[in-house]
C-alpha cells in the first residue's frame, strides 16, 4: 500500500516565493527510521492554492478593515492580495517541486485562475471544499481532463453527487477526501469513519482524508482505514505571522507524520493469520513446554501429577500431554526441566 501524500502549502508561503520553495525542500527531505535502519519515501506532493481576487468577495467584504495579528494588509482585499502569488511565481515553486521529484497540486478557486495552465500543467487540480457547489467551476476544471480532488468539509451525499455527474461527463480520475472544515478539527467532530463509508459508495474513486486537527494521530488512523491520498498543511515555522501556521507541521512534525504513515503502511501487511518467521526464535524461547515439576527417575511412568509448563517452548505442548502422560522415563529427569520426546518411550 502506498499513500499519496500531498503537503499542503495553501497561504504559509505568506506571499513570498522562496518561503514556498523552502517548505517544498522540507516536504522532499527523506525519512529515516532508526530502530530498523530504514529509509522511508517522503511526501508525493506539494499544493499551492491559486485565487482571483476578482472573483472571491463582495466588495464590501474585500473592502472591510481587517484588524488581526494575522493581517497582511489594512482591508481584507489587501490581506488576500499580499498573500497571493503569481502564475509565474506559481510555476517557479512548480519547477522547483518537479526538480526534486514531487507531484505539484493546484487549488483553483475561480475560473480565471485556469490561466495558470497557459504556464504549466499540474499534476492534479484540487477543489476546494466551498467550491464544490461551484459547479461552473467544476466544469472548466473536469474540461481540461487533469486528474481531480474533491473536498467533503462542506458538502453532504446531495452536493457530492452533483459534482461527480457534473466531473465524470468528462473523466473519471477522482479523488474524493474526506475533511471537516473545522480549523483545527474538534476531536468529536471527526467522523473518520466517513472513509469508510466512502469506500463502500464510492468504491470506482480514490478516497483520502484532508486533515485539520492538531498532531499527527489522525492521519495515521485515516491510512490504517483504507485512506488512499492524505493532504495535511506544512510550513517551516509554525510560530511565523498567518492563520494556517500554527495548525500546520512544522520540519519535526512533517518528519514524524510521514516516519509514522509509511510504517503504517507496512503494518498492515496482509489479511491473514500467520506466525511471523522472525518471531520464530523468540516462541521458542518464550512459549511453554511440559516439564516435570518432580525428579522423574527412570523407569517411572508418568502421570498427571508429574508434570507443569514451564519455558522453553520446543518440547511437548499442553494440546499435546497424551504423548506424556503414561509413558515411561527412559533416562532419569531431574525437576523443573522439559520432557523432551528423546527422553520417554514411545509406546
Amino acid at each position: 500500500m502506498n499513500t499519496y501524500i500531498i503537503g499542503e502549502i495553501g497561504q504559509n508561503h505568506n506571499g513570498s516565493v522562496d518561503i514556498a520553495k523552502l517548505i517544498v525542500d522540507l516536504v522532499s527531505r527523506p525519512v529515516y527510521e532508526e530502530a530498523f535502519h530504514i529509509e522511508l519515501r517522503p511526501m508525493d506532493a506539494v499544493k499551492l492554492t491559486k485565487r482571483d481576487l476578482r472573483d472571491e468577495l463582495t466588495d464590501s467584504q474585500m473592502n472591510r478593515l481587517y484588524d488581526s495579528p494575522h493581517s497582511f494588509g489594512r482591508t481584507y482585499g489587501e490581506h488576500r492580495a499580499a498573500l497571493e502569488l503569481t502564475d509565474e511565481e506559481h510555476f517557479e515553486v512548480y519547477r522547483h517541486a518537479k526538480s526534486l521529484g514531487l507531484d505539484f497540486v493546484e487549488t483553483l478557486c475561480s475560473r480565471g485562475c485556469l490561466s495558470l495552465l497557459k504556464l504549466f500543467t499540474p499534476d492534479r487540480l484540487k477543489v476546494a471544499s466551498r467550491d464544490l457547489t461551484n459547479l461552473p467551476l467544476l466544469e472548466a476544471m473536469a474540461e481540461t481532463r487533469i486528474p481531480l480532488i474533491l473536498s467533503t468539509g462542506m458538502a453532504g451525499k446531495k452536493e457530492l453527487d452533483e459534482a461527480l455527474e457534473v466531473i465524470t461527463r468528462y473523466h473519471s480520475d477522482i479523488s474524493i477526501l474526506h475533511c471537516v472544515s473545522q480549523y483545527p478539527t474538534h476531536p468529536d467532530n471527526l467522523n473518520l469513519r466517513t472513509i469508510t463509508y466512502l469506500k463502500q459508495h464510492y468504491a470506482a474513486y480514490r478516497i483520502g482524508f484532508s486533515d485539520h486537527t492538531i498532531g499527527i494521530a489522525a492521519p495515521v488512523a485515516a491510512v490504517a482505514m483504507g485512506a488512499e491520498i492524505l493532504e495535511k498543511h506544512v510550513t517551516i515555522d509554525r510560530r511565523m505571522k498567518g492563520t494556517d501556521q500554527q495548525g500546520s507541521l512544522g520540519p519535526d512534525g512533517v518528519n514524524r507524520m510521514i516516519r509514522d504513515i509509511r510504517l503504517a503502511e507496512r503494518w498492515l501487511g496482509r489479511e491473514e493469520l500467520y506466525i511471523e518467521p522472525s518471531v520464530a526464535a523468540a516462541k521458542v524461547k518464550l512459549e511453554r513446554s511440559i516439564a516435570t515439576n518432580k525428579r522423574l527417575p527412570a523407569g517411572h511412568v508418568i502421570t498427571a501429577d508429574d508434570i507443569r509448563l514451564l519455558s522453553p517452548g520446543d518440547g511437548f505442548r499442553w494440546s499435546e500431554r497424551s504423548q506424556v502422560i503414561g509413558h515411561r522415563v527412559l533416562t532419569e529427569i531431574p525437576r523443573n526441566e522439559i520432557i523432551y520426546p528423546s527422553l520417554i518411550t514411545n509406546l
